[in-house]
């Protein structure tokens, strides 16, 4: 039995009719945030931080979104 193991992280499931998903790019830095942007108000919510390719795919795969129309929100 390890005590340090890693964290099953559990895929959030997007409202697709309420939110369109973005990601918030850092210019700087190069660090991206998947945001739910809300379609009425444009209010960002910030959903996880993305370290990889294969991290937003896979959150893509279980929304049914293809990772190729996610915009980039500067």
């Amino acid at each position: 039995m390890s005590l340090f193991k890693k964290k099953k992280s559990s895929m959030p499931a997007i409202d697709l009719v309420k939110f369109e998903p973005v990601l918030r790019c850092s210019i700087c830095s190069g660090e991206q945030v998947l945001c739910l942007k809300d379609r009425e108000s444009g209010a960002l919510h910030e959903l996880m931080l993305i370290h990889s390719f294969s991290e937003l795919d896979e959150v893509c795969s279980v929304n049914g979104i293809d990772p190729g129309t996610v915009r980039k929100v500067y």
